[in-house]
Order: C-alpha cells, then sequence, then structure tokens
C-alpha cells in the first residue's frame, strides 16, 4: 500500500456578508433626517464631515437623569463635566438647566468661568493645579478636590495667605469591586491614606474638610459599584465627624455612568445591555439615605456626568469617498472623517447608517477614515447595503469627548452645528483653516527666506 502524502491543514477565513445557503438576518436602515432636519440639507450647507448636535436630546437626557437622583434623595445638585464636551453652547445648555461646572484644569476652570459660571458653582478636579489656580479658586469661593499629598502640601501654603481655615474636599479611592481599579487618583481610603490625610489637613490648621469626592472609573456598567463607594464615603464622612468634630457637607459621587453606546469588547448592544439610569440613582441614594445621618446634616449629593448626558446628543455627518477589496476579500469603505475627528472609534462600535438606503445585498464592510495611516479604522466591521462615492452616512452616539479630544493631525477639524428645539440650525464652532493651526508659531529670522532683487540701469 503507497503511503498517503501528508498536506497541512488549512483553515479558512469565512466571509460573513454575503449570503449562503443558511442565510443571515440582514438589516435595513437609513436616518435621513436629524430631529427633523434633512441630512443631506446639512450637508450642502456645511459640509462634510460635521459634527451636529440636538439641543432636544441633551435637555431631555439632563432632566431624565436629574429627576431620577432628584425623586430618591432630598439634595442633588449636577456639575457639568467639561472634559466631555466643552464647546461653549453645549455648556451653557446645561448651566440653564441648572448644573454647576466640574473642571480638572485652570484652562477648564477659565472656560467655566467665562461663561459666567460663580466659582462657588465649579467643582476643581484633577492632579495638576498650579499655585496661581489653587489662589483663584479659593478667593472665588471654588470647591477644590485635594488629589495627593503634594498638593495638599501646597494648598496649605496658599491657605496662609487667608483669614480664616479655607474649606476644601479630598479626592478618595476604593475598592469598589471594579477591575482594575482607578487608584492613581486620590488618597486610598481601604489602606487608610484617605482619614490620615483628613486628620494631617485638620492639625494644620489651614485648610477644612467639606467634602469627599470620589471617581470610580469610566463607563461602569454595575451600579451597586456606586452603591458600595456611596456607602464607604458615607462611613468615612461620620467617621470625620467623631474625631474632628468636621460635618461633612457633600459627597460627589464623581461621573462614570456609561452612555447607550456600545464598548468593542461587549457582546450585546448598548442599548439592550447599560443599566438605566434609576438603576445607578437608586443604588447611590439607597446608600446615603441608609447611612445613618442626622437629618440636619444630610451631605448634598454631587453628581459630574458626562458621557451619559451628551452621547446620544451627538452625530456625525460624513461621505464616502471610495470602495475596494481587501486582500482577504472583505469590502472597506473609505469616508472622510477619520480617526482625528472621531477618537471614540477606538472605544466604541458606532452604529453606522446609510442616509438613504438604496437596497443590495448587505454585506460586512471596513470602514476607514482619510487619514493616511493604518489605524484610521472607524469600524473595523459593519454590515451595511452597497455604497458608492459620495452616498452620506451617518455615525452616532459621538456627542461625548470626540470635539474635546479631537486633533488636527493631517485634515482640519470640521465645524460643529447645533439643531434647536424648533428645527433652527446655528453653527456652534466654525470649521478650522490652516490660520487657526499655524497661529501660535513663530519662524526664526533667520529661517526668514530674502528676496533679492536686482536693479537693472
Amino acid at each position: 500500500m503507497t503511503k498517503a502524502t501528508y498536506q497541512k491543514p488549512t483553515i479558512i477565513r469565512h466571509q460573513g456578508g454575503l449570503s449562503q445557503k443558511f442565510g443571515r438576518p440582514t438589516r435595513r436602515a437609513s436616518m435621513e433626517r436629524i430631529d427633523g432636519v434633512p441630512v443631506e440639507e446639512l450637508m450642502e450647507k456645511y459640509g462634510s464631515p460635521l459634527f451636529v448636535f440636538s439641543e432636544r436630546t441633551i435637555r431631555e437626557r439632563y432632566r431624565q437623569a436629574h429627576r431620577a437622583f432628584s425623586i430618591r434623595y432630598p439634595k442633588v445638585q449636577f456639575a457639568w463635566s467639561y472634559k466631555t464636551n466643552y464647546i461653549d453652547a453645549i455648556c451653557r445648555i446645561y448651566h440653564q438647566e441648572g448644573s454647576w461646572a466640574e473642571v480638572v484644569s485652570d484652562m477648564e476652570y477659565d472656560m467655566a468661568r467665562r461663561l459666567g459660571v460663580p466659582g462657588n458653582q465649579i467643582l476643581f478636579n484633577g492632579p495638576l493645579k498650579t499655585e496661581e489656580a489653587l489662589r483663584r479658586a479659593f478667593k472665588e469661593g471654588a470647591h477644590v478636590h485635594i488629589d495627593h499629598y503634594d498638593e495638599l502640601y501646597m494648598a496649605e501654603q496658599v491657605a496662609k495667605e487667608f483669614d480664616e481655615p479655607v474649606p476644601v474636599a479630598i479626592r478618595v479611592n476604593m475598592d469598589t469591586g471594579i477591575y482594575p481599579r482607578w487608584d492613581r487618583f486620590g488618597f486610598n481610603l481601604d489602606a487608610g491614606e484617605a482619614f490620615n490625610a483628613v486628620m494631617r489637613m485638620h492639625s494644620g490648621g489651614k485648610l477644612k474638610i467639606a467634602g469627599l469626592h470620589s471617581h470610580i472609573g469610566t463607563f461602569i456598567l454595575d451600579p451597586q459599584a456606586y452603591g458600595r463607594a456611596a456607602s464607604k464615603l458615607a462611613e468615612l464622612a461620620k467617621r470625620i465627624k467623631r474625631e474632628t468634630g468636621e460635618v461633612i457637607s457633600y459627597i460627589d459621587l464623581g461621573g462614570g455612568l456609561p452612555s447607550r453606546s456600545t464598548l468593542h469588547e461587549q457582546y450585546a448592544p448598548g442599548t439592550d445591555s447599560t443599566p438605566p439610569i434609576d438603576d445607578y440613582a437608586a443604588a447611590i441614594c439607597d446608600a446615603l439615605l441608609g447611612a445613618g445621618f442626622p437629618t440636619d446634616e444630610l451631605p448634598t449629593l454631587f453628581i459630574e456626568s458626562g458621557r451619559a448626558l451628551i452621547d446620544d446628543a451627538g452625530t456625525m455627518i460624513t461621505r464616502v469617498v471610495g470602495n475596494k477589496r481587501l486582500a482577504d476579500g472583505r469590502r472597506a469603505v473609505i469616508v472622510d472623517a477619520g480617526v482625528n475627528t472621531l477618537f471614540t472609534s477606538f472605544w466604541y462600535r458606532h452604529d453606522i447608517l446609510p442616509v438613504h438606503d438604496k437596497g443590495g445585498m448587505p454585506e460586512d464592510t471596513v470602514i476607514y477614515g482619510p487619514l493616511c495611516m493604518n489605524i484610521d479604522v472607524v469600524r473595523p466591521s459593519v454590515s451595511l447595503p452597497p455604497l458608492s462615492a459620495g452616498d452620506a452616512l451617518v455615525i452616532r452616539p459621538v456627542g461625548a469627548y470626540n470635539v474635546t479630544q479631537w486633533m488636527q493631525f493631517i485634515r482640519l477639524r470640521p465645524p460643529v452645528v447645533l439643531i434647536g428645539e424648533q428645527g433652527e440650525v446655528d453653527v456652534i464652532r466654525r470649521a478650522e483653516c490652516v490660520d487657526d493651526i499655524k497661529g501660535p508659531e513663530q519662524l526664526p529670522e533667520r529661517f526668514v527666506e530674502k528676496r533679492h532683487v536686482r536693479v537693472v540701469g
């Protein structure tokens, strides 16, 4: 018997996209309007790519979240997270709704003051606060949250300039069952560092502990983690009262509440897997109300939510600029919006829809941006019908972090418009030009080209 020749096994990757004998579910969805305004009309007037925000959605999401907390707890104050989206018009909407400002830098503090937010309605977080920033914040009555011992020492030196001890809060990190822990910010509670920081502050006599702040992470899908954080902060507040006599006037549970976006590692879409805001409100408020505070010492609850309030309000409009087939057979589409303007593409599986579904068989498609970089992937796989150059797509939700973390890399940043509650459209940030990028630069004199003109006489 002749021995059979060995053949190396071969695995052929299945390309799910075109139909096969078992069939496949197809999605037939499109999005021709945003808040009643035709997408094509927006593109014709303002160009592509284009960020579009919905004022109606912003106000609705804020009111829903504020109500979820305020019906469960008598003393609630929201503070808009500037780092999530600090376009003036967006921030102004939140302030109109009653939100304070939460900032994490001198720059953001200046932005809030420029918009008319009084100092005593600003929560000043972050690991880097300059001496001058602390001095200004103390003078204006801002709620300063101390992050580390070196900052505590600097704050004490600045506080010597004031007649009375300056009220501040400390940021606290702890084990709430969320991993990895966000323990790079603030003083650790479980190791006793947070209480020691309070005692150091109390014994110094220059600063007065007034609040406790915690931010346990970002896109937290476990509401009970916030309940555990609230309980631990409440116990710390009661211990501070017993040991020092100081009453904690507020407890700040930070932000980190998720939107309905879908993370890349999530199996189910965010619309199905993200708990409702009421679950987070119940976990936090039940913990505080059950902590045993005397009625007249019940601390104010601060919430710094950003992403959960703004993400759904933002949409990106983009155009297809080209099609191609990759070496492995996948279809790829190039659009004029890349990761330079859609930074959250690194985190989210954005929902991408054609403005007009012209029919045809949907197929798994890679969406690339226009950058000359291999990392410029807006969506690694999404089922879309056939698309041609010039076709319009909408990408959503994109309201959080994109217009603060975008960058002028290879291409200029696009305009941003706001659709009002009555359907009016306003430009709230114009498109950039090269002068916006080159304006701060200075060319040394020795590099200035000198042109010599020869006079013929």
